[in-house]
């Protein structure tokens, strides 16, 4: 019966982890190293992130500096962040590529924001999922006889508070990532 509710619990706190590393990985026009956690370069064949390929500094504010420990993985690195959706182009040197992060305009805030809605959106629904998935597990539990009427009417008040402190927490994120967004 314990359990249950802890399952719940710890699912949902690797949901608002997930949360954060996506938002994290949103370009707000700082130049930060995460901008390129999702960005793949195929290595000898095998898709792979560009931290694991080279290192990634951010020297200045709006710039950041990718040394590949293979020089020959210069122009795979640069055809890699050209396909992502980071909208920087990368130039080289021969041995280090550059990327300067340009101001964000209004509009590109905008839009930003609407993928932090998007983003929060899909993290509330894994939130409910986990709960009603907990709520079934409840439910059997009665039915099978381990768990009184007033049990599930208890585990399910506590379920739904932890909920309610999930999608808080995560509210709380979103809200700070759109200010953190429209404010730079």
């Amino acid at each position: 019966m314990e359990d249950v509710i802890d399952v719940a619990s710890q699912r949902m706190q690797k949901t608002l982890s997930v949360l954060t590393e996506e938002l994290g990985s949103l370009r707000a026009g700082r130049a930060n190293p995460k901008l390129l956690d999702r960005v793949l370069v195929d290595y000898y064949g095998t898709p792979t992130p560009i931290n694991q390929v080279a290192n990634i500094s951010a020297p200045e504010p709006r710039m950041l500096v990718i040394s590949p420990w293979d020089p020959k993985m210069i122009s795979g690195i640069e055809k890699a962040i050209l396909k992502s959706e980071l909208g920087i182009t990368p130039t080289n040197d021969g041995k280090v590529i550059r990327l300067v992060v340009p101001e964000l305009t209004e509009e590109r805030r905008k839009d930003l924001v609407k993928v932090v809605g998007k983003t929060g959106e899909e993290c509330k629904v894994a939130l409910r999922n986990t709960r009603r998935d907990a709520m079934d597990k409840l439910k059997a539990q009665k039915k099978a006889g381990e768990l009184t009427e007033d049990d599930l009417k208890s585990e399910e008040a506590r379920l739904q508070k932890a909920l309610d402190k999930a999608v808080a927490q995560a509210d709380k994120m979103l809200a700070d990532k759109e200010k953190e967004i429209m404010s730079l």
